[in-house]
């Protein structure tokens, strides 16, 4: 018996990555998703964690510190060189699929 994957709908993950696969390391993980693929729904999760600390912050609740940085460290392993410093001037910031480059 082999540990496949667990099937997931595309649509479904473009829209929240984070329960289709739980973490970063988990969609990495997948053989059956391409990279290109990968990335999308990584710069997905990054603009919803973004998300999640501003409104954490708002609210001044805990958050997951180091998702973001698990999120950039999984679309380093992918190639993808990422431009963090021109990102647009929101406090949600989030990465803009021109500032993702393939190394």
């Amino acid at each position: 018996m082999t540990d496949e994957p667990k099937p997931f709908d595309l649509e479904t993950a473009l829209l929240d990555p984070a329960s289709a696969f739980g973490t970063p390391e988990a969609l990495l993980a997948r053989s059956d998703i391409d990279d290109d693929t990968k990335i999308e729904l990584l710069r997905r999760w990054e603009y919803d964690a973004r998300e999640l600390e501003v409104e954490e912050e708002e609210s001044m609740q805990a958050h997951d510190d180091d998702l973001l940085a698990r999120i950039h460290q999984a679309l380093r392993g992918l190639g993808v060189r990422l431009d963090l410093e021109s990102g647009p001037p929101t406090k949600q910031s989030g990465i803009s699929s021109s500032a993702l480059r393939k190394d």
